[in-house]
């Protein structure tokens, strides 16, 4: 099984929007695609000063899977939270391996 986590620093201003958007558009948009078994978004305890940080993970069988879901889905989804969050965000993306 593969996590794929999207850690997100978001600008305080716009943070609450943010979390409603994720919980209510982006992350139901993501499981719709019908490529992962499992969500959970987490907020960052230790945050850097200026922003306020989340990671979203999504749970997939196989990194073929996920490699499809970057392919067909990944590009309108992002598309999408840009035209929502321009320059008020940034994201890193990391690929994690499930061992136990």
């Amino acid at each position: 099984m593969i996590l794929y986590n999207v850690t997100t620093s978001i600008e305080p201003a716009v943070a609450a929007e943010w979390l409603d958007y994720m919980r209510t558009t982006h992350i139901p948009e993501v499981m719709a695609t019908g490529f992962f078994l499992k969500s959970q978004l987490l907020r960052l305890l230790n945050e850097e000063e200026g922003g306020m940080t989340y990671a979203a993970q999504y749970y997939c069988i196989s990194q073929a899977q996920l490699d499809e879901y970057q392919a067909i889905c990944a590009p309108a989804l992002r598309a999408d939270m840009e035209k929502h969050f321009a320059g008020k965000y940034v994201s890193f993306r990391t690929l994690l391996e499930v061992v136990e």
